[in-house]
């Protein structure tokens, strides 16, 4: 059964299996099972790489950015206040994001059948 690219993208966004849509990708907070519990699909061999964390920095960006621009424009807050406020909630919003992006990429690349080769001969 072929699944759509929006249930796919879905199932990306909750950190589900893009097969069946009900088990975990992962195990830990990046690390990725190496088959879904439900249904077995095999998952080790697409390797997101970095497109994952590239993707977390690009959406974090999209919404502190403008916070910082609203938060400067109205308040005028200091330079310090400013960086202590702005630099420990950018790192955790990209945290926040990782898995999300990382589950996202993996999504794409199981319903683009592409597979890592090397991967594959490992194992």
């Amino acid at each position: 059964m072929i699944r759509s690219i929006s249930a796919v993208l879905i199932s990306g966004i909750l950190k589900k299996c893009p097969n069946c849509g009900k088990g975990n990708i992962y195990s830990k907070y990046l690390k990725v099972n190496d088959h879904c519990i439900k249904c077995s699909e095999e998952l080790y061999s697409y390797r997101t790489d970095d497109f994952g964390p590239w993707l977390s920095i690009i959406m974090g960006g999209h919404i502190i950015v403008p916070l910082v621009l609203w938060v400067e424009q109205d308040y005028a807050l200091d330079l310090w206040l400013q960086a202590l406020i702005w630099i420990p909630l950018t790192i955790l919003t990209v945290l926040f994001l990782l898995p999300i992006s990382k589950s996202i990429c993996l999504s794409i690349l199981w319903r683009l059948k592409m597979k890592n080769n090397q991967d594959n001969q490992e194992k």
